[in-house]
């Protein structure tokens, strides 16, 4: 974090999850003046409480989908990075007003108690499932774009930056797969595997943080950040862990779940056409036409962007050795092997 988080104040809402404990820590360590956490879940902030066990956190219990209580918490504060959601593909797919209900209309409240407390920025999180969504998650998420681009648009001279970051999935993040492969292979159960084909990015927690902080230094209103990332089988990813918990690597398929997509995309060929490349992620700047298209419509588009997308199919394709040791970086597989101080050299 640069030095405009020294001494301010910053809320984190959905904080209990992997990435609010980490954004947190890096944030303490940056020198911040107070982290307010917002969630529903008073059990999670109370062992978040005693686990991290600064006196500048703050905790406040409250729902997104409540404006109210994101009034009161965004009270005062700077900076808000907007992490609560409810992320389970299929639990979205069998209630799927409760999606909209805290992935949408929860995020519209983020973004308007943003604005009447003049908060200076807003970094809301995205998914890969929000590009050509099929699932009620995806499409709520990508709703949750269109409101802070919205805003963005419809509020030209705010003082309030809204922007978004939208990367895929994060090793083991709370309800990943990674860690439920583990949990199968160690009570001796060979790890279930929707289809050994399915494509999915991978991307450690680090990256994403620091994907949200490069939004938070740099970001105009309504830009989207997209993080690039090597992509890899689920067949290969479940040998990978086999084969570092040295067990055969049998498999056992159970099929393809509500709403699941075979491959998974980043950045549309329309993101694409508007996006600036900076090696490792995508900046997509807002599309700042009004509702006037006369212009546009008699003079058309004479670029018609790039052929393909930037999908999971088409990335760097990872094989189990590279996948070996990409996990051998995540401390929470070090320690479940027991080398906790051991990071491979690739």
């Amino acid at each position: 974090m640069t030095s405009t988080t020294n001494g301010g104040r910053v809320l984190i809402t959905g904080g209990t999850g992997s990435f609010g404990q980490t954004m947190v820590r890096r944030l303490l360590a940056s020198g911040v003046g107070e982290v307010r956490v917002l969630s529903r879940d008073e059990a999670k902030q109370d062992a978040m409480r005693r686990l991290i066990g600064d006196w500048r956190v703050r905790y406040h219990v409250g729902d997104v989908r409540d404006h109210d209580s994101v009034l009161r918490a965004s009270r005062g504060v700077d900076h808000i990075f907007h992490a609560a959601a409810l992320k389970q593909v299929p639990s979205c797919e069998f209630f799927p007003l409760e999606a909209v209900r805290t992935n949408v209309l929860g995020s519209a409240n983020v973004v308007e108690a943003a604005q009447r407390n003049e908060v200076a920025s807003v970094v809301v999180l995205s998914t890969d499932k929000a590009v050509y969504p099929v699932n009620a998650m995806g499409m709520s998420k990508a709703l949750m774009e269109k409101v802070a681009q919205a805003h963005a648009r419809n509020n030209p001279d705010s003082s309030t930056v809204v922007s978004c970051v939208r990367y895929g999935n994060v090793m083991y993040s709370r309800g990943s797969v990674i860690p439920l492969f583990i949990e199968q292979i160690k009570a001796g159960r060979a790890p279930t595997v929707t289809d050994p084909a399915m494509t999915r990015f991978l991307m450690s927690l680090e990256d994403s943080v620091a994907l949200v902080e490069h939004a938070f230094q740099h970001a105009r209103p309504g830009d989207v950040f997209i993080r690039k990332a090597a992509a890899c089988t689920i067949g290969d990813l479940a040998e990978a862990v086999c084969q570092l918990f040295d067990v055969p690597a049998k498999l056992d398929v159970i099929g393809v779940r509500h709403g699941e997509k075979q491959h998974e995309t980043l950045a549309s060929r329309e993101d694409l056409a508007r996006a600036e490349d900076f090696g490792d992620f995508f900046r997509v700047p807002l599309d700042a036409r009004d509702l006037n298209y006369a212009l546009y419509v008699s003079e058309g588009d004479p670029d018609g962007g790039p052929a393909a997308d930037f999908d999971s199919a088409n990335a760097l394709r990872l094989g189990v050795p590279e996948i070996v040791n990409l996990l051998l970086t995540l401390p929470e597989v070090r320690t479940e092997l027991g080398l906790r101080d051991v990071v491979p050299t690739c």
